[in-house]
């Protein structure tokens, strides 16, 4: 859905030149000299017709003035140059506005917010990222001159030699420039509730009987799987050279699933979806099964064997490849697809990437008789956040790889691009290292998309069981909290879509100063959580691994440890082999459910993890998960409150479409971290404290209110916790008993001075003054 055309009340036009003012922060500069301009939408831009914000237009000395509340344009006459075109910020009317220095046209686009690329393929560690739309010290900027124009049937064209250029100037107003951009390129579509639990991938010849055993051994290790994606050898591989190189192709390979039908349908009883792997650039050969149908609607005449090229600048071969070649396939049960494009940015068609034209018309083409879109792919540009999920490619297995991926799925909010997938675990090379792979999949737990990939070696592995014990363990823990969070990573879902928040958020986005910038690799993980994993091996004394963390002001909770830390400091943090550094908000309201429950359907039981200190409001967000029918409405809202100064939780009567919520809705409300209390609720209930929990179970379809006849915080055991880091760290012991000693018969500030005094290992003592702290 497209509205390209601007109201005509923000346009300001010369013979030569046309001004749009798209929002008070907003600009859009075209030039042509034959003062012809583009009223069309593009490849980057669907949307020009924003609300017509304050603005003034003046003309003395040779000088077009135009003003906004927050920005100055000054043209001169003439091509766009330095020297001709300049925009400054004006704070009219009391605004605080941007601190950086002007934009003169030509500027390059210099910022300190780097954006993401097409793909990681072959990177070992980091790789140097562009610059985005985001800056908080000047204005930024994109081009769009060179993209085709996108209409309703395919792509056109455009004339070369103009000027469409498009200038942001919300230097410190990063959330209201993601919403601008949004605005102008298109929405984050809604993803079906499948896609955020665990995804299986690895290149590797399975066959029916290997990969349902797969399968079946997750089921019995209650590790559930909700994406099976399975890679180029699920079809014909080794073919006849006269056909091409087998890379291509889209015939099932019945050596290894004689029945492909029997083995997708398996696969749905497991409540898993499936995605195929897509290498489509060698065309439709001979050999596929499709080819005669292919043939025929091309006008080839199938028996001379002639290849159909791959030829994505074409719409007629377009509707073919979906209708004769990806149909037949999805009939027998294929849920969608792995666009592995790798052949290069080129077609005939002037300009046109086909994994742009790949990206486009995939992801509408899943949309069809109602259902929700999904396709995996690559990065293709501005505008991509319209056809999710991203697969960031081939990396390599290390700890470099590793350390780079939280920064660069964050920095990719700078360009809108919110559900990367990354291959968890690394794809290639490097050794296999038991810690590395538990810290990937702890961030991949904590990442938009979790999905375990490895390439095409028998010495890769990525099952869990395939590991050390405590690997094993750890590993199945994560995984099964990923299935725990889906109401949570839902709803979450939900705001990317309808409110332009992405599910991983860089801290800078929300608190403007040093602390949140230097920390690359701490994000906001949704509305309650900050998550900064660890992406190191771990030390030898302490066995733990750390990751540098700051917390903003107020109150914070270990997610895991349930450890309470005060903010508005920087530091680091330890944790051992199966927790990570997660850190609820004060008042944090955090839905959950049981991990085996089907990703297709809303749980029966919705458990509320929530943690002390504030006040707080959670507004849990669920419809039927697969199809588009949300955008005409049909969705349910249940508003959860924690109302700490007043000692009561409530849960509203959901509201909106009741019919996608279970009857028989309950809930299981725990409240972490606070001293035994009695409980009242409007109805039958029971209560228990575990853990350190008040643990309340109701049955709630209409809504309840839970109240506390008090509600204390518990105090930190930070004498447990000291002796819980020194008691396994490689240290002499007469060491360990004098740390304890100090801290269990002196005050903590004493025992913190003389932690801080003592010769020690830095990795450990710096552990303890994190607890002590």
């Amino acid at each position: 859905m497209t509205n390209p055309i601007a109201n005509k009340n923000a346009v300001i036009r010369g013979d030569k030149y046309r001004f749009t003012v798209l929002t008070d922060r907003l600009l859009r500069l075209e030039y042509d000299e034959d003062g012809i301009f583009e009223d069309r939408a593009t490849q980057c831009v669907v949307n020009r017709n924003f609300p017509v914000p304050e603005f003034s237009v003046k003309e003395k000395d040779g000088v077009l003035t135009i003003e906004t509340n927050c920005l100055r344009l000054e043209y001169r006459g003439g091509k766009f140059t330095r020297n001709t075109l300049n925009i400054t910020y004006c704070g009219r009317m009391g605004k605080i506005v941007g601190t950086g220095g002007a934009y003169y046209f030509g500027d390059e686009n210099i910022t300190p917010f780097r954006g993401t690329i097409r793909t990681l393929d072959g990177v070992n560690g980091a790789k140097e990222l562009p610059p985005s739309i985001m800056s908080n010290r000047r204005m930024t900027h994109f081009d769009d001159s060179e993209s085709l124009a996108l209409t309703d049937d395919f792509v056109k064209v455009r004339k070369k030699g103009i000027v469409d250029t498009y200038v942001f100037g919300y230097s410190n107003a990063l959330t209201d420039c993601l919403d601008a951009y949004y605005e102008l390129t298109g929405k984050t579509p809604l993803l079906p509730r499948f896609a955020l639990g665990n995804w299986w991938s690895k290149y590797f010849k399975y066959t029916e009987k290997t990969y349902l055993d797969l399968m079946n051994r997750f089921k019995e290790e209650n590790i559930p799987i909700s994406v099976a994606v399975i890679d180029m050898d699920w079809h014909k591989v080794d073919i006849d050279p006269k056909y091409g190189s087998g890379w291509t192709g889209f015939s099932w390979n019945t050596d290894f699933f004689p029945d492909p039908k029997r083995f997708l349908d398996a696969l749905h009883a497991l409540n898993t979806k499936t995605s195929l792997n897509l290498h489509p650039a060698g065309g439709i050969s001979a050999h596929e099964d499709c080819y005669e149908e292919t043939a025929k609607a091309m006008g080839v005449d199938p028996k001379t064997e002639e290849n159909i090229p791959f030829d994505i600048a074409e719409k007629k071969f377009i509707d073919v490849y979906f209708d004769k070649v990806l149909k037949p396939l999805e009939d027998m049960g294929v849920d969608f697809w792995w666009m592995d494009w790798q052949q290069g940015n080129t077609s005939k068609t002037e300009g046109l990437d086909p994994l742009w034209m790949l990206n486009h018309y995939h992801y509408n083409y899943a949309r069809k008789d109602g259902k929700r879109g999904i396709l995996f792919s690559r990065f293709s540009g501005y505008g991509s956040q319209r056809y999710p999920v991203g697969f960031s490619g081939d990396t390599h297995v290390t700890w470099e790889s590793l350390d780079f991926q939280p920064y660069f799925t964050s920095s990719a909010t700078n360009v809108g691009y919110g559900w990367w997938s990354h291959d968890i675990g690394g794809h290639m090379m490097g050794v296999r290292d038991d810690d590395l792979m538990n810290r990937w999949t702890q961030l991949g737990v904590f990442s938009p998309i979790m999905r375990l990939h490895s390439s095409n070696s028998e010495f890769i592995s990525r099952e869990p069981w395939n590991f050390s014990y405590e690997t094993h363990q750890s590993m199945r823990k994560f995984m099964r909290l990923r299935c725990e969070m889906i109401p949570y990573l839902y709803t979450m879902n939900y705001r990317a879509s309808a409110l332009n928040r992405p599910l991983v958020m860089p801290l800078y986005y929300f608190y403007n100063n040093a602390e949140s910038q230097e920390i690359k690799n701490e994000y906001f993980f949704g509305t309650e959580l900050i998550v900064s994993p660890v992406t190191h091996p771990k030390d030898g004394v302490t066995n733990m691994g750390k990751a540098k963390v700051y917390l903003p002001e107020g109150e914070w909770f270990d997610f895991f440890n349930k450890y309470r830390y005060s903010g508005n400091r920087t530091f680091t943090a330890y944790r051992k082999y199966d927790e990570m550094p997660v850190f609820a908000k004060a008042g944090a309201i955090i839905p959950m459910s049981a991990a085996e429950v089907n990703p297709d359907k809303n749980p029966d039981e919705i458990i509320l993890n929530i943690f002390p200190g504030a006040d707080n409001t959670f507004t849990l967000y669920e419809d039927d998960n697969l199809t588009e029918s949300y955008l005409d409405g049909k969705f349910a809202k249940t508003e959860i409150k924690l109302d700490w100064t007043g000692k009561k939780i409530t849960i509203g009567a959901p509201t909106g479409d009741l019919s996608v919520i279970p009857e028989n809705r309950r809930y299981k409300i725990v409240l972490n971290c606070v001293d035994d209390c009695n409980v009242s609720v409007n109805g039958k209930f029971e209560k228990r404290y575990e853990n350190g929990a008040v643990i309340v179970e109701i049955s709630g379809a209409d809504g309840a209110e839970i109240s506390f006849d008090s509600l204390n915080i518990t105090e930190n055991d930070y004498v447990k916790k000291v002796f819980d880091i020194i008691y396994p760290a490689t240290a002499e012991h007469n060491l360990k008993a004098r740390i304890i000693k100090s801290v269990r018969e002196k005050s903590k500030a004493e025992a913190l001075s003389d932690v801080i005094a003592t010769d020690m290992d830095e990795n450990l003592k710096s552990a303890v003054i994190e607890v002590l702290m």
